[in-house]
């Protein structure tokens, strides 16, 4: 993701982050575009499968944008948990902040969630939230022996992780490296006492961090790792942990996972996995969101305790492998870059931003919803599509929009020649 952000300062010494003037300016009128041909901010009501009918039209279409993608938003299982809970609670939400007030079942949530994933679990209301609470508390130096890190973020980190450059910078020194750039990253461990690095672990245009070399910088460097794993949580492990934490193991006191519980895990809110009990009271006292803002409402601790025992049976390891043969059938008819990856986002390049609003368009009236991506969510040039492959869809779902991909590159390819 091509960011209008920055961790240096200007010639008056002042710390310049963001242009959001500038990033309107650019990509305005891309958005326009894409408004008018209805393929952004669509309402829909929900139906069979990955199928929705957008409001006021008499059809259904296949939805690729979602991104629970072992199907579970759906599941019965889960939605008779969040509206079990809400009954028999009597009431959705306390607005208190959470260090007044929690409801019990939040509780059991959270300690079924921290046996299930072998770490000290606290849940936040979104992934956002979760950020927005831990970054500060990585950055006081509280977490790495008294020393402020130096803040170094992957440049492909996620909007909501790099959102919180300007805050960060406040409280320590935070610096942007290349997408996966190791030798930066070591150069910057050599050359500080304590370093924090803060990446995503499955990226949300495809790819993911390099688990294994980022583990030995750790082993050599004592680097921190802080780890948004929102888009691998329950889709590898035996249980469920995900793709860092599959990788890493026991997370020790130097790692931090966030994750979705509403993307694989197929509930909702967002969450932090933790090693010590030092770390989890820190938490519980200072982050932002726990100090002044409120839990999750009852109908997500009841969609999350039923996720989590779902996660419990053999039905886990059963949506983990139809994922798996789903993602291989797309691969085998329309290649990509992540072509062969066992990570389920597919992007598809046009380059142009209005080829890549076109092409949507033109699969959502063929039946199929993709996102179209255009800066600033990719870098200017680089447009295209974006797929998303659940364990929900049916392979003729797959073989149709396949098909109707790459009708659509052959007839650019023509027109181009």
């Amino acid at each position: 993701m091509e960011k209008k952000i920055s961790a240096r300062s200007n010639r008056n010494g002042k710390a310049t982050h963001r242009n959001t003037g500038s990033l309107i300016d650019t990509a305005g009128r891309h958005f326009e575009a894409a408004h008018y041909q209805g393929i952004m901010s669509i309402y829909a009501h929900p139906s069979e499968g990955r199928a929705v009918r957008p409001n006021f039209e008499d059809r259904v279409v296949v939805d690729f944008v979602r991104c629970s993608y072992l199907g579970l938003d759906n599941h019965p299982d889960i939605v008779e948990g969040a509206a079990e809970a809400v009954r028999s609670s009597g009431t959705l939400h306390w607005s208190c902040a959470r260090t007044r007030l929690n409801f019990a079942s939040l509780g059991e949530l959270e300690e079924s969630l921290s046996d299930l994933f072998a770490a000290r679990v606290i849940t936040y209301t979104t992934v956002l939230a979760a950020n927005m609470s831990a970054l500060p508390l990585v950055a006081s130096g509280h977490l790495t022996g008294g020393l402020k890190p130096v803040m170094v973020f992957d440049r492909l980190a996620h909007a909501t992780l790099a959102h919180h450059k300007g805050t960060i910078a406040q409280e320590t020194r935070v610096e942007t490296i290349a997408h996966n750039d190791l030798d930066a990253l070591e150069r910057l461990c050599r050359q500080n006492k304590a370093v924090a690095y803060i990446c995503d672990g499955v990226y949300s245009m495809g790819g993911s961090a390099p688990i294994s070399a980022l583990r030995r910088l750790q082993e050599q460097y004592g680097l921190f790792l802080y780890i948004d794993d929102a888009h691998g949580i329950s889709l590898f492990g035996r249980r469920g942990e995900g793709f860092a934490k599959s990788l890493i193991g026991e997370l020790g006191d130097r790692t931090i996972i966030a994750a979705s519980l509403g993307k694989g895990f197929g509930a909702s809110g967002g969450m932090l996995m933790l090693a010590t009990a030092h770390q989890e009271v820190l938490f519980r006292r200072f982050a932002v969101a726990h100090a002044f803002s409120a839990s999750l409402n009852t109908a997500a601790i009841g969609a999350g305790l039923a996720s989590a025992q779902l996660h419990r049976t053999e039905e886990l390891p059963h949506l983990q492998r139809t994922l798996q043969q789903k993602i291989a059938l797309l691969d085998g008819l329309m290649p990509t870059e992540q072509h062969g990856a066992r990570l389920p986002i597919r992007t598809v390049h046009f380059g142009d931003e209005l080829l890549a609003i076109g092409a949507a368009t033109s699969l959502f009236r063929q039946g199929f919803y993709t996102s179209a991506i255009f800066f600033p969510t990719v870098s200017r040039g680089n447009a295209g599509l974006r797929i998303c492959v659940t364990a929900g869809h049916a392979d003729e779902e797959i073989r149709s929009l396949c098909a109707a991909v790459v009708a659509i590159q052959d007839e650019i390819q023509a027109n181009s020649e």
